[in-house]
């Protein structure tokens, strides 16, 4: 399942510092709008309970303590708020505002005070008809007011006051209270938008400033694994991602330490192997006659003296073919092999190859005749008789070589019914002087053949690959271009 695509780091920075400035902005505007609009709230019942009972007390002493409807009116009068109600047992008065109304207005109806009446709830009546004032903040008329309840009380000499069973109740508009408290809310919409829009910009640019060194960091980073040793990162400041490109750069250094040091040992190395390889040919030039004078002789010799010879001869061969393998290789790694490219029959080249060896009655062959190809005959025969030798000393009968093509590769098949390889080794198959005795029923050679074949194929921009066949036995595959270049002359 593909990885889900994340935000990148500069999204997720932007994101948090914007997240937290509306979280701030909406705790510290939020409790500031809840803090104001309680003060305004208290204030006005404070000073409307303030200047009710102060409007009431001028009303002491009492003409009567059974008010009539008229005298309740007059008292309701004295409320002087925008409307007011006063009550004595079942009896109400009018509700009167403080001032007359305008000219073409007439005052509130029964209809009103049956409203004011019903919006205040039987709790705050019950508080009130108990000698205690009340207030409470209700919807009427489609706008907020504010209801307070007051009992008119009766001091008689010598006894504390007591209720008169009066009962005031005025109501207060709190629209420009509310409009306050709106402008408020706005205030603090326009603060948290303007926050948000600070925070976003300061997100901004911490995140140039932090996101810079970081995204210098990752292409230095690709120009290291890419090979380019050399990359450095320009240190600015003395913070956290200072120390970063300094950690970067020390790293980068000691690298480019190691890797020229291991270069210069792997030069000096191959220098070496070549250099012997090539001191040791005119030496084994000399033995090699010398041993083709003792096989001739092997046969008239004593049979201990014989074996003595015989086994000179091959040692020497050997040791001679060795050398010639690590001169081919030397040449792959000094990067001067060239190919001498022809137009050949590749059927006719395997052919030539298994006929020269004297394998052609060993390998069976399935070779379609008329393929042609822009190779270098030496090194694809070298290529093959390794495969094919290979095949005939590790594997086992049949031994069979295959020839398929398209009009833009070749492909050549060597494939054996042995035991075939073990998967632990596949991986290994053409690794130098590797060998994979344990897997085969025999391990010779020097274990170079299979990498210089590989080599070889690689030179014509083709390769080999090995894998076990379903039925048994090591499959060696070898594709190749139909016209391959020499990568000297190769524009790309």
């Amino acid at each position: 399942m593909a990885p889900r695509p994340s935000l990148g780091l500069r999204a997720r920075l932007l994101f948090a510092f914007a997240l937290l400035c509306v979280v701030t902005a909406a705790a510290v505007a939020g409790g500031s709008y809840v803090q104001a609009r309680n003060a305004i709230l208290k204030r006005t019942q404070d000073a409307a309970v303030q200047a009710l009972t102060s409007r009431l007390q001028a009303l002491y002493p009492l003409p009567t303590a059974t008010p009539d409807q008229e005298e309740l009116a007059e008292i309701a009068a004295a409320a002087q708020s925008d409307f007011s109600v006063a009550v004595y047992g079942e009896r109400y008065a009018p509700v009167r505002p403080p001032q007359p109304p305008a000219p073409g207005h007439e005052g509130p109806g029964p209809e009103a005070r049956v409203q004011a009446l019903s919006v205040i709830s039987p709790e705050m009546r019950r508080t009130v008809a108990g000698g205690r004032t009340a207030w409470q903040r209700v919807a009427w008329q489609g706008s907020p007011w504010l209801i307070v309840g007051m009992p008119l009380l009766v001091t008689e000499r010598g006894r504390p006051a007591q209720p008169s069973g009066i009962e005031v109740y005025v109501a207060r508009s709190l629209l420009a209270e509310q409009r306050s408290i709106d402008e408020l809310a706005t205030r603090a919409w326009l603060t948290g938008g303007a926050a948000l829009a600070f925070a976003v910009v300061l997100a901004s640019l911490a995140t140039r400033g932090v996101l810079g060194p970081v995204r210098e960091l990752g292409r230095a980073a690709r120009l290291l694994g890419e090979g380019d040793l050399r990359t450095r990162i320009e240190v600015r400041g003395s913070d956290e991602l200072a120390d970063v490109a300094r950690t970067f750069n020390n790293t980068a250094a000691e690298l480019e330490r190691h890797v020229e040091q291991l270069r210069a040992m792997e030069a000096d190395a191959r220098r070496f192997v070549a250099d012997v390889s090539h001191e040791l040919r005119t030496p084994l030039a000399a033995l090699a006659a010398v041993a083709d004078v003792l096989d001739e002789e092997a046969a008239r010799l004593p049979d201990p003296a014989a074996r003595a010879a015989r086994l000179v001869s091959q040692e020497t061969h050997n040791l001679t073919g060795l050398v010639n393998d690590l001169i081919e290789v030397s040449r792959f790694d000094a990067g001067v092999a060239a190919l001498a490219l022809n137009d050949i029959d590749v059927a006719e080249l395997v052919h030539a190859t298994l006929r020269a060896r004297g394998w052609p009655d060993r390998v069976e062959a399935e070779l379609p005749s008329g393929v042609t190809a822009r190779l270098d005959p030496r090194r694809v025969d070298v290529i093959l008789a390794n495969l094919v030798g290979n095949a005939l000393r590790h594997g086992e009968p049949p031994v069979s070589v295959r020839l398929s093509a398209d009009p833009e590769w070749i492909e050549l098949q060597v494939r054996d019914h042995g035991p075939g390889l073990d998967d632990a080794v596949l991986p290994h198959v053409f690794g130098r002087f590797y060998k994979a005795g344990a897997a085969r029923t025999r391990s010779e050679g020097n274990g170079l053949g299979l990498a210089i074949a590989r080599e070889n194929a690689r030179l014509h921009q083709g390769d080999i690959t090995v894998t076990n066949a379903e039925d048994g036995g090591a499959l060696f595959t070898l594709r190749l271009p139909r016209r391959s270049s020499d990568p000297e002359e190769d524009p790309a």
